[in-house]
């Protein structure tokens, strides 16, 4: 089957729930499950990033929710490593108990370090966890040191403490703030949940493929197997075995360089070309850059860690999305301080630096700033696109009786 670049986007996009209209009453529940995964950051220039991906497919709705689902019972998301740092449904714990088990092989070399040679240090953290949780790496550390002076350094209790998260022998009860509070698993997944048989690692792999399949659309093998960062050979036997069953059809993409797969479930719908979101940075649409650039024709990278004299576009910058395009990005910040979401650039994909596009982008602002309980925004002249946004957000201002300044001199 051959597809076209707009097909292929248009897949996309309902696939990861970002053409149609936004529902009337959120459901976070249906697009946690829709999605499979929701990658955590710890940055909060704008919001917590795991907060984004409903605001960008659902508006406006409240962040205490999505908490709720994730920190109290019943639990309907639970945290590990899915695609980096993620909340995901509880249902796949089954199906990553794998990675759990191969954390002496695979976790990052300095908790394989502490694993190796410290399994006392391991033993006693857990029963720290048994008798305490739900407890902090920081609150570990410091009863400790309290009891034994200079038995351990912060940094091999934190080690330690994310290497048994890694081998699920402890996982996330709640944050607080954003520090995570660990306690036993049978204290906080649902006992259905764990009583799951463990599948083989290979059937749990290839069920992974299929969620990262129906999550997708349409992919090449390489991006089915980035969306759980699943090993190559696991990740390729999948992705056969999908086929012969004929849940992934085979497909070219014009443009693409490599084959793709079709969930059989994809539909390519018309999206409304007044569909518009912004996008996380960690959003499942663009974290995979090179997949980014062959949807949608931008090159995007976060520059947080660029140098200020040499950034191009900002320090946290979200695409915006418009009908099935990326059309600009947009450096935010919240300055809670003073309450107002501040634009610090805004910069037109090319050909893209309409009217209609500015106008979009204003209403989204709009609602961004409401939603995180900002008063105003104020926008920089920085960006060709920050003209044009500037006099939509003063027309809309105008039209609603709502505050939004624009410098002109810093």
């Amino acid at each position: 089957m051959k597809l076209s670049a707009t097909e292929a986007r248009r897949i996309v996009l309902a696939a990861q729930g970002l053409a149609m209209p936004r529902p009337a009453a959120p459901d976070l529940r249906a697009l946690a499950q829709q999605l499979g995964v929701i990658q955590i950051d710890s940055v909060n220039v704008l919001v917590r990033s795991h907060y984004l991906p409903a605001f960008s497919r659902l508006g406006t709705y409240d962040r205490a929710a999505l908490d709720r689902l994730s920190q109290r019972a019943p639990r309907v998301l639970f945290e590990y490593w899915g695609h980096e740092a993620s909340l995901l449904p509880v249902a796949l714990q089954p199906l990553l108990r794998w990675r759990m088990a191969r954390a002496r092989d695979h976790a990052w070399g300095r908790m394989r370090k502490i694993a190796r040679k410290k399994p006392q240090l391991l033993a006693d953290i857990l029963a720290i966890v048994r008798e305490r949780g739900p407890v902090s790496a920081g609150e570990i550390e410091l009863g400790e040191k309290k009891k034994r002076p200079g038995w351990w350094e912060w940094s091999e209790a934190k080690t330690a403490i994310e290497f048994l998260f890694w081998s699920g022998e402890v996982t996330s009860a709640c944050r607080r703030g954003f520090e995570r509070l660990y306690d036993l698993p049978e204290r906080v997944l649902p006992p259905a949940v764990l009583a799951e048989p463990t599948p083989s690692e290979h059937d749990a792999q290839r069920a992974l493929v299929e969620r990262a399949a129906r999550a997708l659309g349409v992919a090449t093998e390489a991006d089915l197997r980035d969306y759980y960062r699943l090993p190559l050979a696991g990740a390729r036997a999948a992705v056969a075995e999908l086929v012969e069953a004929g849940t992934l059809e085979p497909v070219t993409v014009a443009t693409w360089s490599k084959l793709a797969y079709r969930h059989r479930d994809a539909l390519a719908p018309r999206i409304s070309p007044a569909r518009a979101a912004l996008l996380s940075p960690f959003d499942n649409l663009v974290w995979a850059r090179e997949r980014t650039q062959r949807l949608f024709g931008m090159q995007y990278r976060i520059e947080i860690y660029v140098p200020q004299p040499r950034r191009v576009y900002g320090y946290y910058v979200l695409p915006f999305l418009l009908g099935d395009r990326l059309v600009a990005r947009i450096d935010l910040k919240a300055d809670r301080a003073v309450k107002v979401l501040r634009v610090q650039a805004a910069h037109a994909e090319p050909r893209c630096a309409t009217p209609r596009v500015a106008a979009a982008l204003a209403g989204e602002l709009s609602r961004m700033a409401a939603w995180l309980e900002l008063d105003r925004l104020e926008i920089m002249p920085r960006g060709d696109l920050a003209p044009a946004l500037a006099n939509s957000s003063r027309a809309a201002r105008r039209g609603r009786g709502s505050r939004t300044s624009a410098p002109t001199g810093r």
